[in-house]
């Protein structure tokens, strides 16, 4: 938190026409490196519009394409007589009638310097998940704010869960600078106020422009009519902006695929996860902590001697091991250890809530697990990026919960390893995806973040039914203002306060009690009826 930033001087080369889509996706050019970033903020900020705009200025829009979207402009465009750009991104028809981003979009364009890969992500709260799915492979990420409208709840929201999911370097294009006039008063209000916002995060560089991408005032080349900003454009910013993979040196492999092609044959395939790996180097496999040592590497093109983060490959041992799909090989050196409880920072994306004494089944790397969220210490405010107390965690809920898995797992912090490091929770019965996480360090002391009293007994009498997880605090305020009434009636009728408090307590105590015992026998009764149902479809033959 608070890390020092720093600000990079740089002038924009001129772009030139991308000859080979595939290319750039692949990174086969060697003489330029490749970038992966994603357009984010609020709806109607202008993301589709500012990528569009790179894509036109870069030359990776066709004249078949081009003449397209002078069509699609005039049938669906928000620009009035000048062209949309935001619909070379936004290609679904949903998009198109509604002009917002719903879904994420990936295009690729190149300069002399360097190529990229964009997503494009939508700003609606609703779509939050999608914006999360697009920051998970992004080295840098562009978050936009209108000038008019400043830092919105969900710039902070998006600026959060970048840096949750380890973006640290980011560029704040202040768009629509033309709608106020280029005043410098406008952009300098919302710099400060965004420098000032970025200083709770764990950004490492961090970058203010002003732009309009309708008109494509420093997205490419220096506007005149903003004389006062005096530093680079967007994209010249994109070309020289750093990318370091931040991860340890720890070697980690998990296990993808057991290949046994024929019977004199067993390695071991999947993508090596941090560190690098040569023949002869021991190993130990977790979560069993068997040892042994690398015999072959084999990668796409036959033996290698030596394999980094990144490749895939193929690994075979000098013993014979029990190795599944989700197991992981680590350095015999290193001090990685499986564990059963992890603490990790969530996002809820599911309207099903994630809430304490629920199981879901975690993915963390290859492996698939049974979990409990057994405690959910705190939710965090996008406004303030404080912690409050919650007994649930909502759709676009953040927050920080303790897991406990059936059985040993390898997750070490996600700063350390982002592959390993991050999770996602999937509702056993549904199968959707429910929420993602980033395993937290392993310093962090759950134990020290207690959750206010009210949270404990929401918790609890969601645990057993009593209460709906779903409502969680809101419910209990309810049972407490019900509560209140009824001693207020019983002193009324009595005239007695001892009586009153007495009756007020069982009334919240009781209440619940009542809740759980209805549901229980509206279960039974709805299971006798359904077998005597079965009973009388199979004696009369109308289940044939």
């Amino acid at each position: 938190m608070g890390a020092q930033l720093k600000l990079v001087e740089t002038n924009a080369p001129e772009p030139i026409l991308m000859d080979d889509f595939a290319s750039v996706a692949s990174g086969v050019a060697a003489e330029r490196s490749l970038l992966r970033f994603l357009t984010c903020g609020s709806v109607d900020d202008g993301k589709s519009t500012l990528l569009g705009r790179l894509l036109y200025e870069t030359g990776a829009v066709f004249d078949d394409q081009l003449q397209a979207l002078e069509r699609d402009s005039a049938r669906f465009g928000t620009t009035g007589d000048d062209m949309d750009y935001a619909l070379l991104v936004d290609g679904l028809a949903a998009e198109r009638e509604q002009g917002i981003t719903i879904d994420v979009a990936y295009r690729y364009f190149s300069t002399a310097k360097r190529a990229f890969i964009a997503a494009d992500t939508p700003g609606h709260e609703q779509y939050t998940r999608n914006m999360a799915t697009g920051a998970s492979t992004a080295d840098v990420a562009i978050i936009l704010v209108d000038a008019r409208k400043g830092l919105l709840a969900q710039t902070r929201r998006h600026s959060y869960i970048v840096s949750m999911l380890g973006v640290r370097r980011v560029i704040v294009a202040v768009n629509k600078i033309d709608l106020v006039g280029y005043d410098e008063n406008v952009f300098r209000r919302i710099e400060q106020e965004y420098r000032k916002l970025a200083g709770a995060l764990e950004f490492l560089e961090c970058h203010v422009v002003p732009v309009s991408a309708r008109h494509g005032d420093n997205v490419v080349t220096s506007s005149d009519k903003t004389p006062w900003y005096g530093r680079a454009p967007l994209l010249a910013l994109l070309e020289n902006i750093e990318t370091v993979l931040q991860s340890d040196e720890v070697f980690r492999f998990p296990v993808q695929w057991v290949n046994r092609p024929h019977l004199d044959f067993r390695g071991f395939s999947g993508t090596i996860a941090s560190g690098s790996i040569a023949v002869g180097d021991r190993i130990t496999t977790l979560p069993r902590g068997r040892s042994s040592r690398v015999a072959r590497i084999l990668g796409p093109s036959g033996d290698l001697d030596v394999a980094t983060s990144g490749q895939s490959i193929t690994l075979t041992l000098a013993d014979e091991i029990d190795i599944s799909r989700g197991d992981v090989l680590v350095a015999a050196s290193a001090s990685a250890a499986p564990q059963r409880h992890i603490v990790a920072r969530l996002l809820a994306m599911n309207e099903a809530q994630l809430a304490p004494g629920r199981n879901y089944l975690v993915k963390i790397g290859t492996n698939l697990a049974s979990a409990r969220l057994v405690t959910l210490h705190h939710q965090v405010d996008v406004h303030d990026y404080s912690e409050q107390p919650a007994s649930v965690l909502p759709m676009n809920g953040i927050g920080l919960a303790t897991l406990r898995f059936e059985t040993d797992v390898v997750a070490p912090p996600y700063r350390a390893c982002q592959t390993l490091g991050a999770l996602l929770l999937i509702d056993p019965h549904s199968n959707e995806t429910i929420g993602l996480g980033v395993v937290e360090d392993s310093d962090v002391d759950a134990d020290a973040v207690t959750p206010s009293w009210s949270v404990w007994l929401a918790s609890g009498l969601a645990g057993i039914g009593a209460l709906p997880a779903e409502d969680g605090a809101s419910e209990l305020a309810w049972l407490a203002v019900s509560a209140i009434v009824t001693a207020f009636i019983a002193l009324a009728l009595s005239g007695s306060v001892v009586i009153a408090v007495m009756v007020g307590i069982a009334d919240f105590f009781f209440r619940p009690a009542l809740r759980v015992a209805f549901r229980s026998a509206w279960a039974a009764a709805s299971k006798r009826r359904a077998l005597v149902r079965e009973a009388e479809l199979t004696t009369d033959g109308g289940g044939i």
